[in-house]
């Protein structure tokens, strides 16, 4: 009896393990510190380590799977993976494809870069294909020219091709610090606001999966986990939603002292 017993168990164990969600992430690999290919051959970066985090919280398996960017929302819609997570800001035009998680990240600062403080950013501006900052260029009027990748573009403006690149920040400064005054930020175009923060990027069909990432980043939002992942991968200076937070607060009673009114309570941030 106590044999039996004792197979039934293992072969219900056995069988609980097989049942559990197997989900392939999507991701670029080219695009640090948020995800890159380190010295050892293997995907790392900000948002493997979160997404690895995320897939033990909702008790799933992830697998890693690597695109090309110019590809990445139509090898998602066609379920070649199940989520994508590559630095993918959150917009209402990605939106019409597929759906996001709440964002991970506050809203990330992009900003212009150029060999002197004051390059035109109305004349040929490089940015990589397919991103918000693109989108950004092209609506602005200057003359766009689009690259597989950031690290091609801010090339562009070392060798002359284009006149000013527009980046993420995060992406940018270590190209920019690194640069020995080669690389210059443009004055008062460095700290642009495009989207609303990185998300987790799903099928709009795959609701619940939806929610069980936002239950969880949600959960490490809460628990500080998050913000120290933050500040892990892309620095003590870097946007945290607890930064986030707290500057909204402070907002809100200067702006209400400046229209001549009492605030009745701080504003709440904004957290998706």
């Amino acid at each position: 009896m106590k044999r039996l017993l004792l197979a039934a168990a293992t072969l219900a164990l056995t069988a609980g393990m097989g049942a559990a969600d197997t989900i392939r992430m999507g991701t670029e690999g080219a695009y640090a510190p948020y995800n890159f290919i380190n010295d050892k051959g293997e995907l790392d970066g900000f948002e493997i380590e979160l997404g690895n985090e995320l897939c033990r919280r909702i008790e799933a398996e992830c697998t890693w799977v690597r695109n090309d960017w110019d590809s990445m929302i139509p090898n998602l819609v066609s379920s070649n993976y199940d989520t994508i997570m590559a630095g993918m800001n959150i917009n209402d035009e990605r939106r019409q494809a597929i759906a996001f998680s709440i964002p991970y990240t506050p809203p990330p600062a992009s900003g212009y870069v150029g060999l002197t403080a004051d390059a035109p950013i109305d004349g040929v501006v490089a940015a990589q294909t397919g991103t918000v900052q693109s989108a950004h260029v092209a609506q602005s009027g200057a003359d766009l020219l689009e690259f597989a990748t950031f690290d091609e573009a801010v090339a562009a403006v070392r060798n002359g091709e284009a006149e000013a690149a527009l980046a993420d920040r995060e992406f940018a400064a270590p190209l920019v610090a690194s640069s020995n005054g080669e690389l210059s930020w443009i004055t008062g175009q460095d700290n642009l606001i495009l989207a609303e923060g990185l998300g987790v990027g799903m099928r709009k069909s795959d609701t619940e999966l939806k929610a069980r990432f936002d239950k969880a980043i949600e959960d490490m939002k809460a628990d500080g986990s998050l913000d120290a992942l933050i500040t892990k991968w892309l620095g003590d200076k870097a946007e945290t939603f607890a930064k986030h937070a707290a500057a909204q607060g402070a907002a809100a009673p200067a702006d209400a002292a400046a229209a001549g009114t009492a605030p009745t309570a701080p504003a709440a941030p904004a957290t998706n």
